[in-house]
């Protein structure tokens, strides 16, 4: 990797990158980009875990309220997971949809990770799914899009305001393979369209990631969905909350074993790198793209008005250390005040729907 950014800096105008340049090579270059190397990335022998790992609840629960959805809406019932990583979702969504469902589906995963392409189709066998590497390869159709971090995953520009003035902070490397950044003047004229756009208040000495790559994606979302609801389960801040002082250095991250690295420099090729999402300017650029605001709720919020409540009454068990048990206890994890929801946020947009909040939480 450090070869091949080498060759990429080098070869710049100043021997610079930008951040979104550089996070695209060392995530998703298609053989040294982390995303898409033959190892374990998801779970206890990777660098981080999601919501689906914790148990299979989140993704019985899901199929449970898509099915209701489809019922009061007479959406078709298609739906499609992208960024699906182990397949562990899907597994849980479909297990539930054919033990307790059992209407015919059609589940289209868009996953660009030949890796985890091979763990989904090992994991799904026994299921009728169909696997494509980008929306642009996906039929347009009516049903649901769903995703699970999948928008704090993507390319990002930093940038910094010093003197008054913007400065997008780049990348370069020296002669001997050391990575450093370098301010350079902000003359990206898609950021300062976002900038002017987005109305976000930057203060003096702050620093903060601009996702140009945002729109593009909520753009082919919208291309390949004729009717239906987007459902996007993030991380990330309005734009009141990026004025707080805590956030005054940004988010972006790298995990590397578990660990939280503030350098996202370090380790190329070998570290997730993430960063939190801008609310606002997803729900305005859906209103660009003919996807409408139905709600923003934090996911704990989300889980009880989707029912997670029933499933710790339907299978109670006084035995702690049943399987019924543990799974109780992850349901509580879930909704928590401490727990990991706490930290994200289920938006959901539609298209070419009429619907209120009350409609897409049926009892």
């Amino acid at each position: 990797m450090i070869t091949y950014l080498k060759h990429i800096i080098s070869n710049s105008p100043k021997g610079l990158i930008s951040y979104a340049d550089y996070i695209s090579a060392v995530l998703y270059h298609p053989e040294l980009g982390y995303y898409m190397k033959d190892k374990p990335k998801i779970g206890k022998h990777g660098d981080f875990i999601t919501t689906s790992n914790i148990s299979d609840v989140y993704g019985r629960l899901l199929a449970k309220w898509f099915s209701t959805i489809c019922e009061k809406t007479k959406l078709p019932p298609v739906f499609c997971e992208i960024g699906a990583g182990t397949g562990r979702f899907a597994n849980a969504f479909l297990q539930e949809w054919y033990d307790s469902i059992g209407t015919p589906l059609n589940y289209i995963i868009v996953e660009s990770s030949p890796y985890h392409r091979k763990r989904q189709r090992e994991l799904l066998q026994p299921f009728s799914i169909v696997q494509m590497e980008n929306l642009g390869q996906v039929e347009s159709f009516s049903g649901m899009v769903f995703s699970n971090e999948l928008f704090d995953a993507l390319p990002v520009h930093v940038i910094e305001k010093i003197n008054g003035e913007f400065v997008e902070v780049m990348v370069g490397m020296t002669d001997e393979g050391q990575l450093f950044e370098q301010r350079e003047a902000l003359t990206n004229q898609a950021i300062l369209s976002f900038l002017a756009e987005s109305k976000l208040v930057i203060k003096e000495k702050q620093r903060i990631e601009i996702p140009i790559a945002m729109e593009k994606m909520i753009e082919d979302i919208s291309k390949v969905l004729i009717k239906g609801i987007v459902v996007t389960a993030d991380y990330g801040y309005t734009n009141e909350e990026w004025t707080h002082p805590q956030h005054k250095m940004g988010s972006l991250r790298g995990y590397h074993q578990h660990m939280m690295i503030d350098d996202v420099l370090q380790h190329p090729g070998e570290m997730d790198i993430t960063t939190h999402i801008h609310f606002d300017q997803l729900v305005q650029k859906g209103l660009n793209h003919q996807l409408e605001l139905l709600t923003n709720l934090r996911q704990d919020e989300f889980l009880l008005k989707a029912g997670i409540l029933k499933e710790l009454e339907e299978h109670y068990d006084p035995n702690p250390f049943s399987e019924v048990s543990k799974r109780n206890r992850a349901i509580r994890s879930l909704i928590l005040p401490s727990g990991m929801s706490t930290y994200f946020h289920i938006v959901i947009q539609q298209k070419g729907l009429q619907l209120k909040e009350d409609d897409v939480f049926v009892e």
